[in-house]
């Protein structure tokens, strides 16, 4: 009996291994294979609540639509079951950034049940095509985030001061136009003064507000041309910081088993978060 139970435990872990081959790691046939027609069935999906949002389109194929639309999340739900059964810790994969992703684009189509209309957002799967880098074996595409990433924690505190700055002339600029065209040009309080400096330090320009005054066009002409310069600044700072960025020369696509974290070294044979053999 104990052999049999023993058997049957060997078989059932055999069986896990091996489906958690085929959904979790992109390096092999089967993997590969899956992932593929994953990716295939999250842009159909998300074709399909485009379309339904066209209203000619609704009104014509909209038992179609429904169809497909359940579907594609019956689909996708048997895949968010089996991905917790095959983790070697389920609720590290559910509460991972892909778990929680997987699970909130299956989640709209059962709420519209009880609130009408709230399928519309599943289109949140879009966000599943990110497996696209791993499938796919985009390392550089990978590692030019990673270093984007970096770049842009590295520029925190410049970035940080330059937005206060910014936010300080906008203040000042603001009063000053309040009090120089006042409520007759439009400027009709200073946040709303302020809302016009930021359209025009941004060279946006809707041009709903425009001075009226000498010394109001005085000032947004000064205005404009400070723009250009402050536009460069954080390009700058983080363009110097990508340039100081680095990251490995090669990310493997393998997924721990136990923890669900991906980008390995090409030659881990362990987690570099957890330990787990690989």
């Amino acid at each position: 009996m104990q052999m049999a139970n023993k058997e049957k435990n060997n078989h059932f872990k055999d069986w896990r291994h091996r489906l958690y081959v085929i959904i979790f790691r992109a390096d092999t046939p089967a993997g590969k294979a899956f992932d593929v027609a994953l990716i295939i069935s999250i842009i159909l999906s998300t074709l399909v609540v485009l379309l339904e949002s066209i209203e000619t389109y609704k009104t014509d194929y909209n038992y179609i639509f429904l169809t497909l639309e359940w579907f594609f999340t019956i689909l996708f739900t048997i895949e968010f079951i089996l991905r917790i059964v095959s983790a070697n810790v389920p609720k590290r994969y559910v509460a991972s950034f892909f778990g929680i992703v997987d699970f909130a684009s299956i989640l709209p189509t059962y709420i519209s049940l009880f609130i009408p209309g709230a399928h519309i957002f599943i289109v949140i799967r879009i966000l599943r095509l990110l497996r696209l880098f791993r499938i796919f074996k985009m390392v550089r595409y990978v590692q030019e985030s990673a270093i984007l990433l970096t770049a842009i924690k590295a520029s925190k505190p410049k970035i940080t001061v330059f937005i206060l700055t910014i936010l300080t002339v906008c203040v000042i600029v603001g009063s000053l136009m309040y009090i120089i065209e006042g409520p007759e040009n439009g400027y009709l309080n200073i946040p709303v003064s302020m809302y016009w400096v930021i359209v025009t330090i941004t060279t946006v320009g809707y041009g709903d507000i425009s001075p009226q005054t000498p010394l109001g066009q005085i000032i947004a002409s000064a205005l404009m041309i400070l723009a250009y310069g402050v536009l460069a600044v954080p390009t700058g700072i983080i363009s110097y910081e990508i340039a100081r960025a680095s990251m490995p020369d090669k990310v493997a696509t393998k997924v721990c088993q136990n923890c669900s974290v991906e980008g390995h070294d090409p030659d881990a044979s362990f987690c570099n978060r957890c330990g787990d053999k690989l």
